[in-house]
């Protein structure tokens, strides 16, 4: 799987914040992180200059570089960085560097900033950047990281920033004998594959939360031919799964007419789990969907530990959450 395919660590919809920057003169250190694309508006200035849809930094007068420091919302292994230019074209860094921490709890701006509190690791070294584009850089992936330090030289406007990664499971952050949706992305859940998401990708199935929109979920195209849609989860953590939910929130004239979940405990198979047979064993069998309702079964088919799941969806349509409540193992 290429690294640009997996879950933006840094995302605000994850909880990704960046804490403080040693200056935002001409545009705001929150825009790094918006989940859009950055835009252009002609003619559009503030009282500090030139409208720009990112981060950006006055001219340096004086020796050193311009950085600032980024909360993940989600800790995990990172794997490679899209460092976005779009628009700064006279006025993009001429390199970066990113470095990571693994710190616990929530520090403090001042706890980050002070290098005797707080040890970074460097993930990124000093590379170039093209103005007006994508710099992507893959990297060997990371142990867990929960905090970056993204520097730029000397100056300059960068539009966004995608840490693209793992998530990690804590399991100091689940109560001993409590339920876990093993699924969710807040908890390291990650959907591997899956045979088509043309309406809407694949991970916002497992985003926090009710969806927001039609769009806000996993969606296919209109199926033509023979046969099904499918999706694989790779679970948080391995797990005795008990309880499942189907949110079919907002597909109301697209929802698929019924779904059926599987499930695989194997932690060293092939990734993508594509493969009909292969050691799946039906969780729920082959059940009738609403539109527009949430549906939640208790009444499961195994109680047996599971690392994978795999839902299966008749025909093709669009499919807003999945949860799958169970307990670590």
């Amino acid at each position: 799987m290429a690294f640009t395919d997996l879950v933006d660590l840094a995302s605000e919809r994850l909880g990704g914040a960046v804490l403080v920057a040693n200056d935002e003169f001409f545009a705001p250190k929150e825009a790094l992180l918006k989940p859009s694309a950055a835009e252009w508006r002609e003619g559009a200035y503030t009282e500090r200059g030139k409208w720009m849809d990112g981060w950006e930094t006055r001219r340096r007068r004086s020796p050193g570089h311009d950085w600032c420091i980024v909360q993940l919302g989600i800790p995990g292994s990172i794997h490679g960085f899209v460092v976005d230019t779009s628009f700064f074209r006279g006025n993009y860094p001429e390199s970066c560097r990113i470095e990571g921490c693994s710190v616990a709890g929530m520090p403090t701006p001042e706890a980050l900033t002070d290098d005797a509190r707080t040890t970074w690791t460097p993930l990124l070294e000093q590379s170039p950047l093209t103005g007006d584009s994508r710099n992507e850089f893959a990297i060997a992936p990371s142990p867990r990281v929960t905090h970056l330090r993204f520097s730029i030289f000397p100056d300059g406007g960068v539009a966004r920033l995608r840490v693209l990664g793992v998530p990690a499971f804590d399991p100091g952050c689940v109560r001993a004998g409590s339920e876990v949706d093993v699924a969710a992305m807040e908890h390291g859940g990650l959907v591997l594959s899956c045979s088509d998401m043309f309406f809407g990708h694949r991970h916002n199935l497992v985003l926090p939360g009710r969806s927001t929109h039609m769009g806000d979920g996993w969606e296919t195209r209109r199926r033509r031919g023979a046969g099904h849609d499918w999706i694989v989860v790779r679970l948080a953590t391995r797990a005795v799964l008990h309880r499942v939910e189907v949110d079919t929130d907002h597909f109301k004239g697209n929802a698929p007419g019924s779904c059926m979940l599987e499930t695989c405990d194997d932690a060293h198979a092939a990734s993508t789990f594509e493969t009909p047979g292969a050691g799946w064993s039906p969780l729920l069998q082959e059940t009738p969907l609403q539109p527009h309702a949430r549906h939640r079964w208790e009444a499961l088919a195994h109680a047996t530990p599971a690392t994978h799941a795999r839902l299966s969806i008749y025909p093709d349509g669009g499919i807003a959450r999945l949860r799958l409540y169970g307990m670590p193992v």
